[in-house]
């Protein structure tokens, strides 16, 4: 359980850190658009503790979450949208205390989840392990979109390797979610981490390969930016590919972001 109780103190601190930027918000500032069409910070804060609350009835009820997956999957396409929306009508301060209590809920549930059995979930079942490290990955880019609608710019930490690690585990799922064969070689991936030194994945000599700074990947796997926006590079045909359809995230292909406009790279 060790190395559960280190995601899960990175998941603490990811959440902390989202929560120091929004805890002194005046109420109106929780109506600030963020680069998600349509969606306030409230909704950002909204969907990330609609979701905590779901990974903890996963881990606590499992009957009742999959009356929840039921009623979800009659609305695929929009019931993220409309959990989100319901939540951002509660008062700033009512939703801000919701979420920290259900965050804090959701940690201790996933500790003291039976090691070795998976959670039920939207997707694929997985370990409690994945499920924390899923949630630091969510946590850390609707941090992100908060960040960009406040205008401030965090210092990225070595929880980055949370999210970079599930977006080269989410190689496959990119291809196919594009209807597309996955390549059947791995890649290397090779991203510099925020302190300097080398994060790695994948055997030394593929000749399919991904570089550039980590902050970079994560961000384009969360689709927070636009592969022209990075500094990332490609070598061969099909890392190439795989950089403009990444995602780290379940479901349908997303959106993406547009490149930055020129006034916007100069600012």
């Amino acid at each position: 359980m060790a190395a559960l109780d280190a995601v899960l103190a990175d998941l603490t601190a990811e959440g902390e850190a989202l929560d120091a930027l929004v805890a002194g918000l005046a109420p109106d500032g929780w109506t600030t658009q963020t680069p998600a069409d349509g969606w306030t910070i409230a909704h950002q804060i909204a969907h990330l503790s609609w979701t905590d609350g779901s990974a903890t009835l996963a881990a606590t009820d499992a009957e009742a979450f999959q009356e929840q997956v039921v009623e979800a999957w009659r609305d695929p396409t929009g019931f993220v949208d409309k959990a989100a929306e319901a939540g951002a009508q509660s008062p700033p301060a009512r939703l801000l205390a919701q979420w920290r209590t259900g965050r804090r809920g959701m940690v201790d549930a996933l500790a003291a989840y039976p090691e070795g059995k998976k959670l039920p979930w939207y997707g694929p079942p997985m370990s409690a392990t994945s499920m924390a490290t899923a949630r630091i990955m969510e946590t850390w880019a609707h941090g992100e979109d908060v960040a960009d609608a406040l205008g401030v710019i965090r210092e990225p930490t070595a929880r980055l390797r949370h999210v970079a690690h599930i977006g080269v585990r989410a190689r496959n799922f990119a291809f196919s979610v594009h209807e597309l064969a996955p390549p059947a070689e791995e890649f290397r991936v090779e991203l510099t981490a925020p302190a300097g030194g080398l994060w790695t994945w994948g055997p030394e000599d593929a000749a399919q390969k991904v570089t550039g700074p980590a902050l970079d990947f994560c961000l384009l796997v969360t689709q927070r930016r636009h592969l022209d926006d990075t500094a990332l590079a490609a070598q061969g045909d099909d890392a190439q590919k795989w950089l403009t359809i990444a995602q780290a995230f379940a479901g349908t292909p997303g959106g993406g972001r547009a490149p930055l406009d020129q006034n916007s790279k100069e600012s």
